[in-house]
């Protein structure tokens, strides 16, 4: 997984580790963001995916989270969902 150093500052400040991360890439819908980039975001199928494969406490708190992603599979940031992502 490649990340920038936006990324891992983002990640750090927001308590978001790299396991959390990896299964948001894994798991993760993925929609058109603009200009050249994608998000990455649980909908209601990949959180249902994501709780049969790992325990529900842990799924819980990352279903939250979102991850811009540019085209290259770069991750340029990451953070914590307040609102819903407009499809």
């Amino acid at each position: 997984m490649d990340l920038t150093r936006h990324a891992r500052a983002r990640m750090q400040q927001r308590g978001i580790d790299t396991a959390a991360l990896g299964a948001l890439l894994d798991y993760g819908r993925v929609a058109r963001a603009g200009r050249g980039v994608d998000i990455v975001y649980f909908d209601k199928r990949a959180r249902v995916q994501l709780a049969r494969a790992v325990a529900a406490p842990a799924a819980d708190r990352v279903c939250k989270s979102y991850a811009i992603v540019a085209s290259d599979g770069t991750v340029i940031t990451v953070g914590h969902r307040t609102r819903r992502i407009p499809r």
